[in-house]
């Protein structure tokens, strides 16, 4: 067998190279495939290589603005551009539960937006996260909230203490109240975990809206350059509420959010229209 020599291996790495920036071109599949696996292997490798840093002040929210960092070039890497309104909005003098809509796996770079303008930021993860090292460890390294989905009674015993935290610390606890992905016109309907810690650490809840991602098709496998509008919305106080407050909060909640989700929405469109693919438009 005829062994290739240096300037052969060349030209196949550049045919190869070809191949993949035509691929990427013509191919809205292929495109969609490897901007998700450049977006996985760079938000796992951002997470972890600052792990000896973070070392130092273990349990800090600070230990999660050099991932974030990463995430914000991640970001312009993939083509997402960002605007973040409402600034003015943002609780001061206490902790809150901050109030995502969640769309995708991509809303990681929206958390990298938003922490290092929110302090003392934290989420709350399911407990298997954890054991996913190195990976698990940045989470914890970084101040994550591990619950034991399976165990109700252990579960909320980890959110009553997390009300605790955010009332003490004046922490900031982000939270997705649709519990699942969603990336349809409308928001679905909220969970009460969010609600119920709210409710136990007497804090304001801090609506976030995030535009719909017009960029981001997975039905259709599209996945292209775009725009997006982070939009916080004033507090809503929950301050002398209690259980029996948990059915109108979220309602009213969900009614706020609900309204921005759609304005913020038609705001992103008319900033940046939405792209054509083949000549057909990409809802």
């Amino acid at each position: 067998m005829t062994m290739l020599s240096g300037g052969g291996v060349t030209e196949l790495f550049a045919a190869a190279i070809l191949l993949l920036v035509f691929l990427y071109h013509v191919s809205n599949v292929f495109r969609y495939y490897f901007k998700f696996a450049v977006f996985i292997i760079a938000s796992l490798g951002s997470a972890t290589v600052f792990i000896p840093l973070m070392l130092w002040r273990p349990r800090s929210y600070r230990n999660a603005l050099l991932p974030a960092w990463s995430e914000r070039h991640l970001s312009k890497l993939l083509g997402i551009k960002f605007e973040m309104k409402g600034q003015e909005n943002i609780v001061q003098d206490s902790g809150c539960v901050v109030l995502i809509n969640h769309q995708s796996a991509l809303d990681i770079l929206v958390l990298a937006e938003i922490w290092p303008v929110m302090e003392r930021c934290t989420v709350i993860s399911k407990k298997e996260i954890f054991y996913l090292w190195p990976f698990g460890l940045a989470c914890w390294l970084w101040g994550t909230i591990f619950i034991d989905r399976l165990n109700v009674e252990k579960a909320q015993n980890t959110i009553n203490s997390t009300g605790d935290i955010i009332r003490k610390n004046k922490a900031r606890l982000c939270m997705f109240p649709e519990g699942t992905r969603n990336g349809s016109a409308t928001l679905l309907p909220f969970k009460k975990g969010a609600f119920h810690v709210a409710i136990a650490s007497q804090t304001p809840i801090q609506p976030i809206i995030v535009s719909r991602y017009n960029f981001l098709d997975d039905r259709k496998k599209l996945f292209n350059s775009g725009y997006s509008i982070i939009n916080i919305l004033p507090p809503i106080p929950t301050a002398g509420m209690t259980k029996n407050d948990l059915e109108m909060l979220m309602e009213k909640t969900w009614n706020v959010m609900s309204e921005a989700y759609v304005k913020t929405t038609d705001q992103a469109l008319a900033h940046s229209p939405t792209p054509v693919i083949n000549g057909k438009k990409c809802n």
